[in-house]
């Protein structure tokens, strides 16, 4: 047997009965270390419930998973882990495996820091956009830009995780994971985030130094944050609700803002680029064909074709007036060919 028993996030004292039980008649119990800090105060009382063997299990151990398979087809095991079991994708992949192999599986479930944290801010639920982990090297800032971009364009919230690697003793600070943000920024300049945007650090949810902060980035770059664990939301489309809750449950430096309110698609970006220079270039070449009345159709649908872009525009359609643009230039550019002026130049 191959028990997922979640601890939740107030430690000891809050597992549940059925939880205590199961744990008191585990042969083993395997106790996950890797998807959050457990203080070793915590491990102690945990050892003190335990009858069986507590083993502590690192990341790489749990992935390879062999050892506990072994283990729980001859005996009662348990996989003891921070939160709810199956916030960790690698549990998922541990049961999967378990089951595929024949071996009986049984859940307890429990509250879960990243879900617990949204109502501890404030926030609706249903808000909550892709979820996303930042890492401490750059290359992990650019798909954690790109996910606030996105969510940020449907109003939706940005939950960040932080990396956190127990056996090298790290936990990414909030300042380091925004400060990365701003050097993305400097490199995309989408607009997406700047020292101006409204953010909310969420630390040690669940337990008795939890603190909530919240402010524009400028000014969470001055607070020091303590202890991990800490996750970081980026706010989209604030309704009011939230925006009064956050007000009262967190320590609000600056007023709460809608950070979804100037971020513009990327489509749309190009389009306030490209028009403009589509229409010059134009201009330009139809200088060039004067009088030429074979030419005069192609210079027509070139123009019927910028029309079209900004009509679609105008209708919110942006991905169609793209479309439409890269036509006219397609035109544009063949005239120019047929005249040897380098499009490039």
């Amino acid at each position: 047997m191959l028990w997922f028993v979640g601890l939740g996030i107030s430690g000891v004292n809050g597992i549940g009965s059925d939880a205590v039980k199961i744990l008191k008649n585990a042969d083993v119990v395997f106790l996950e270390l890797f998807t959050s800090p457990i203080s070793k105060t915590e491990i102690t009382k945990i050892r003190k419930l335990v009858k069986g063997d507590l083993k502590t299990a690192p990341r790489w151990f749990v992935e390879d998973g062999k050892t506990i398979l072994k283990e729980a087809k001859k005996k009662n095991v348990v996989l003891l882990s921070y939160g709810d079991p199956y916030i960790a994708t690698t549990h998922i992949e541990l049961r999967t495996r378990a089951i595929m192999e024949k071996i009986k599986t049984k859940t307890i479930h429990a509250s879960s820091a990243i879900t617990s944290l949204i109502g501890e801010c404030g926030l609706h639920y249903y808000k909550i956009g892709r979820s996303i982990t930042m890492m401490k090297d750059q290359q992990s800032a650019s798909s954690v830009y790109y996910t606030i971009y996105e969510n940020l364009i449907a109003g939706n919230h940005s939950l960040i995780i932080l990396e956190y690697n127990n056996d090298a003793k790290f936990f990414l600070n909030p300042k380091n994971a925004l400060s990365n943000l701003l050097l993305m920024e400097g490199e995309q300049k989408r607009n997406v985030v700047d020292e101006s945007s409204f953010a909310i650090v969420a630390s040690r949810i669940g337990t008795t130094t939890q603190k909530i902060i919240a402010g524009k980035i400028s000014s969470l770059k001055k607070i020091d944050f303590g202890k991990p664990p800490h996750t970081v939301i980026i706010p989209g489309a604030l309704h009011f609700t939230e925006s009064d809750a956050l007000k009262i449950l967190a320590k609000c430096l600056d007023e709460p803002f809608d950070n979804s309110s100037r971020i513009q698609k990327i489509s749309e970006q190009m389009l306030q680029k490209y028009i403009p220079k589509a229409r010059k270039a134009l201009e330009e070449v139809t200088n060039h064909f004067k009088g030429d009345k074979s030419i005069q159709s192609v210079l027509e649908n070139a123009e019927l074709y910028l029309d079209d872009a900004e009509k679609f525009q105008s209708q919110g359609k942006s991905e169609l007036a793209v479309l439409s643009i890269g036509y006219a230039e397609g035109l544009i550019d063949a005239l120019r060919f047929s005249k040897g002026i380098d499009p490039w130049a």
